[in-house]
């Protein structure tokens, strides 16, 4: 399904009766309604980010739920989009830590192929309805991704908001973990801006002698 380790690391999941049903229930959703992000997008973060080389995970809710903005990267939208609010305050904070200057551009791929998992607890969302693909079974699944991470060593989670904060109880105390207030506008003035997550990470990976990410888009 994927195309590299991750397809080894989740043979057994892919298996399971709720991970069977979810696939099953979406390919009617996709006929029926309008679901972000496109079929063929829904797991790109793993697809750009293999399980060996994931170094950094950054956790989001679900996908962006207006049209053109979501393909498969928590917080990320393709070339061309207008930059969406929260993502506007990620580049903010960046250009505030790093003084790396915001983009123009939201697509965040080149994060991911330097080992940077952008991954959302939920993968597909229907349009314009915020989590309203909650509860039908993607947490199980992004759960157990977070599991076989957490199997690794010296991993850094970047937990941003509540509801991801709450998966920090998966993670063993073999890994950093960063937790700052949601990016949005309705929280980031709480403690996001100034959080100074991206030096923070590049400060552990080079300790750890691995190659600090390059946030520049």
């Amino acid at each position: 399904m994927i195309g590299n380790d991750w397809d080894i690391v989740l043979a057994d999941e892919f298996k399971k009766p709720y991970f069977v049903a979810l696939m099953q229930y979406l390919q009617v959703q996709y006929q029926k309604e309008t679901i972000y992000p496109a079929y063929d997008d829904i797991f790109n973060a793993l697809k750009l980010c293999s399980y060996n080389d994931t170094k950094v995970i950054i956790l989001g809710q679900d996908p962006y739920h207006n049209p053109h903005q979501a393909h498969g990267l928590a917080f990320s939208v393709p070339n061309g989009i207008p930059l969406p609010p929260s993502l506007i305050n990620i580049y903010q904070e960046l250009e505030n830590d790093l003084g790396i200057r915001m983009s123009r551009n939201g697509n965040l791929t080149k994060w991911a192929r330097q080992g940077v998992l952008l991954l959302n607890t939920v993968l597909t969302v229907r349009a314009g309805r915020a989590n309203s693909h909650r509860m039908i079974g993607w947490e199980i699944f992004t759960d157990a991704i977070i599991k076989k991470l957490n199997q690794k060593q010296g991993l850094i989670f970047v937990l941003w908001g509540n509801n991801a904060i709450e998966k920090g109880s998966l993670i063993g105390n073999k890994h950093h973990i960063l937790k700052a207030p949601h990016p949005s506008p309705l929280s980031a003035y709480r403690g996001f801006f100034g959080c100074k997550h991206f030096s923070k990470i590049n400060q552990i990976l080079e300790e750890a002698d691995k190659t600090p990410i390059d946030w520049q888009v």
